[in-house]
């Protein structure tokens, strides 16, 4: 009998605020449960004081914990309690029988070890994508894309740099003309043929000596490329048909779809990152196109090789390029790294001087 009395004794679960039905007025309560009832008394009320809210733990609405949001409870007659009180509502739900789901994302709120294998989860995901879906979908979409989305891109990519770094060419104008001469001899023995390519000189500021190629096949040329170069006009068609090499290979194209896709992965791993940095994630693909793995640059070098010979010229002028760049810049071999612009020179030489030996004694067999 003891034993049954303790069980039906009122027990104090948590301290809080009670709203009556429809209105606004907070009242400072306490909730009590008594075998299956749910009680709400004033906070200090009189054992003789009757009650606010009456109900039962199987009918009562209980909101789910969410961090420490002030947990509500709703009774049948719509007034409502609520505390910030979480130990006491889940004792109070444990009273129910019911845990809910509430208790089980609060867990995993606090279980901190779940969240870092759900990070690295994540991060071997998109790293997978990276490494070998992002390279297919880049393949797909270079074979599916029409001649005319590279040349809006290349329109657009012009007009920026024009807009920010790029000023108008200062080159004599007998000094164009030889390269453009000799620019146009290149492109009639290239892929696309003598319309398919456009040469455009600027003067590079920041940019400095280069020379880079946009999708559609327009190539710029700074001024700063040519005084490197000096007199020797072959080593500016060598530059220039290593740009060819870009254009034909499609290396401007595949960039601007991988900067894309990565950004298009960040954003989709980060969500919402906000109008400056998407706008930094997408213009700056543009941007992005204008740099090569050493795979794509050694395939210009090649390429550059091989139309400098078939078009009579010098196929070593590339290589002497890279020895007068080095003079220019004051660095020496030693001092190129793979995060350069045009990595490791010293390695590309070699290769140009080897492809060059080739390309003769093929030449050489064909007499």
């Amino acid at each position: 009998m003891a034993s049954d009395a303790r069980a039906s004794s009122p027990e104090r679960i948590a301290e809080g605020v009670w709203h009556p039905p429809r209105s606004s007025e907070a009242i400072k309560a306490e909730i009590w449960v008594q075998g299956d009832s749910v009680i709400v008394r004033r906070t200090g009320a009189g054992a003789g004081e009757a009650a606010l809210a009456l109900g039962f733990l199987s009918t009562i609405e209980v909101s789910s914990r969410v961090g420490n949001v002030p947990r509500r409870i709703a009774f049948s007659n719509g007034s409502l309690f609520e505390t910030p009180d979480n130990a006491g509502i889940d004792l109070l739900l444990q009273k129910r029988g019911s845990n809910q789901a509430g208790l089980f994302v609060h867990g995993l709120e606090r279980f901190h070890p779940r969240l870092i294998v759900f990070v690295v989860a994540v991060f071997l995901l998109a790293t997978a994508i990276y490494r070998f879906a992002l390279p297919a979908l880049v393949e797909v979409a270079v074979l599916v894309t029409p001649d005319v989305v590279p040349q809006a891109m290349s329109v657009g990519t012009l007009k920026s740099l024009d807009a920010t770094v790029l000023k108008p060419s200062q080159l004599p104008e007998a000094k164009r003309r030889a390269i453009e001469a000799g620019f146009s001899e290149l492109a009639r023995r290239a892929d696309r043929g003598t319309g398919g390519y456009s040469l455009n000189f600027r003067e590079g500021g920041a940019i400095g000596p280069n020379a880079f190629a946009l999708p559609s096949g327009t190539i710029i040329l700074t001024d700063e490329l040519v005084d490197v170069a000096g007199d020797d006009t072959d080593m500016v068609l060598a530059v220039l048909a290593h740009e060819i090499g870009h254009v034909d290979k499609k290396h401007s194209l595949r960039q601007i779809y991988r900067a894309a896709g990565t950004a298009g992965l960040i954003m989709l791993i980060a969500g919402d990152v906000g109008s400056a940095a998407q706008d930094v994630l997408t213009n700056g693909a543009a941007l992005l196109s204008l740099s090569y793995s050493r795979e794509a640059e050694s395939e210009a070098d090649h390429y550059s090789v091989f139309l400098m010979t078939k078009s009579g010229r010098d196929p070593l002028a590339l290589a002497r390029f890279f020895t007068a760049l080095q003079e220019k810049l004051n660095v020496g071999p030693e001092e190129t790294s793979m995060f350069d612009t045009h990595p490791g020179m010293p390695d590309r030489q070699k290769m140009i001087e080897q492809w060059a030996r080739e390309a003769k004694e093929a030449k050489a067999e064909t007499k």
